[in-house]
């Protein structure tokens, strides 16, 4: 069985990791079913960090009957939710033990900065569990009037065994964000992070296992789409699937899910997301803003603000704000000092974007700042503006997943609406103006599951989180995630006990 050993001296953090990374099921860590191995590459250099188990179809059927197991035994309706409350609790402070060890691990596999790491992923990470520990006991059905020869009520019971199925770009954060609505409802989990990123969830499994969760509540097979993920979307005994990924897969898992058992499916999708500024919006902020709604995350973030509007009386100060802020991004070494942007995830995506920044040069785009690769080594990209954009380009049109934003002219109220709900996705939208009138009407307009008003890509546990259009099925976060994961079951009681 594979395991993982690194010893990090940076200036960020140093400290020996040692542990596991075989396939984690029912309990124990094990090789996977052919005993293959897939290379996790670190980002900032492209060289080999370690390998770890790789699961096959075999092991998800294995992993589906240890879930349903400890379902039927020993979680599910037989933990109650103060037992559920108690062991997410306990993991969530296991997490604020580890956390700089987690923020090492994900600003090594991910390419993200530590400080970043510390600051939002990882802390939000443990503010979702122990949120949804809060929620654990609090899954609750009503007591409906019918008449008085009846008791009506409803129950709201875990679905059962459920898949899920996690992106690279926030590896700690979405397994959180999927883990603690399921086991706090009381559904038992098979779950697949990203090949190119598990070394977080794999150290979690470590993590589950000390906080004293019982044997197969929590499984995690590190494989790859076309195999673990494909047999998980079709699996006949899971009967519910959470993805957050590409609009392009999460189809397939759609077709996947109807083709098998009729699973309940959610899923966090892709998106395109609009950045209005107004002329009367506080300019230095919508500038920092704005940067920080594209260049978050590196880019790869499904609710960038990738497509930036700005009203014709301030574009050109805008443009030089922006611009500037934009040329103060530090990018290098995710332990450096200052360093505001690492790599991205991996060779696959640094091609995939410099195509897309190749594509806006070639369809007549300006290149306003940036554009470039960034060093010799590790896939490190300029933050990138275009200017002089049309509706009809690819850039303008289609998700990047990039540090790459388009900055478009408009004068016409009504016209910006239309240009910003014209396109297949509706994740999040953005808003900056001083008038609250003018606020809350586009806000209202714009075909988005999210609409911030003079900030951008802000979001919290208790906040529900999702898309319109092609952009997703369901809600993350918030009590809203919670619906996914139960059954409601109606019971009548006859009172009189005769016709």
């Amino acid at each position: 069985m594979t395991t993982f050993s690194y010893d990090f001296k940076t200036p960020a953090y140093t400290g020996k990791v040692d542990f596991p990374t075989g396939v984690f099921i029912d309990g124990e860590f094990k090789e996977g079913g052919d005993k293959t191995t897939i290379d996790v590459i670190n980002p900032t250099t492209g060289k080999l960090i370690t390998t770890v188990s790789e699961a096959t179809t075999a092991d998800v059927d294995i992993a589906v009957k240890a879930a349903q197991k400890a379902f039927d035994t020993t979680w599910g309706l037989n933990a109650s939710g103060a037992r559920r409350a108690e062991l997410l609790w306990k993991l969530g402070l296991l997490m604020d033990d580890h956390m700089e060890e987690l923020c090492a691990l994900e600003a090594l596999d991910n390419g993200k900065t530590f400080g970043w790491a510390k600051n939002v992923d990882v802390a939000f990470a443990i503010q979702s569990i122990k949120y949804y520990a809060g929620w654990a006991d609090k899954i609750q059905g009503k007591v409906i009037e019918t008449d008085e020869s009846k008791l009506t009520y409803t129950r709201h019971e875990p679905i059962g065994v459920v898949g899920q199925i996690i992106p690279w770009n926030f590896p700690l954060l979405m397994m959180a964000w999927k883990l603690g609505p399921a086991l706090a409802t009381g559904c038992t989990i098979v779950l697949k992070p990203s090949e190119f990123t598990p070394l977080t969830a794999l150290r979690m499994c470590s993590l589950i296992r000390e906080a004293g969760f019982p044997p197969g509540v929590v499984n995690i097979l590190v494989g790859y789409g076309h195999t673990v993920g494909a047999a998980m979307s079709s699996h006949m005994d899971i009967h519910k699937l959470a993805f957050t990924g590409s609009t392009l897969v999460g189809r397939k898992i759609m077709e996947s899910a109807a083709k098998s058992n009729l699973k309940t499916v959610t899923l966090e999708l892709g998106g395109k997301s609009p950045n209005i500024i107004f002329d009367d919006a506080d300019l230095e902020q919508a500038a920092n803003w704005a940067a920080h709604g594209i260049f978050w995350n590196h880019g790869q973030a499904c609710c960038a603000g990738s497509r930036i509007f700005v009203q014709s009386g301030i574009y050109d100060k805008f443009l030089a704000a922006f611009a500037e802020k934009t040329r103060s991004i530090k990018v290098g070494d995710p332990f450096g000092d200052d360093v505001d942007q690492g790599p991205q995830v991996s060779q696959q995506q640094f091609d995939r974007i410099m195509g897309y920044i190749d594509s806006g040069k070639q369809e007549g785009a300006t290149v306003h700042v940036g554009g470039k690769r960034v060093g010799e080594a590790g896939y490190f990209i300029e933050p990138t503006i275009f200017t002089d954009v049309t509706p009809e380009m690819t850039i303008v049109r289609e998700e990047i997943f990039g540090p790459v934003g388009v900055v478009i002219k408009f004068t016409d109220e009504e016209d910006v609406i239309r240009q910003a709900n014209d396109t297949v996705y509706g994740l999040a939208a953005a808003v900056f103006t001083q008038d609250i009138n003018r606020a809350l009407e586009t806000a209202h307009k714009l075909q988005a599951g999210t609409a911030w008003i003079n900030c951008v890509n802000q979001l919290h546990a208790q906040v529900p989180f999702g898309g319109f259009k092609q952009s997703g099925i369901g809600r993350e976060l918030g009590e809203y995630a919670l619906e996914n994961y139960t059954n409601i079951k109606a019971v009548h009681v006859n009172l009189r006990h005769r016709m």
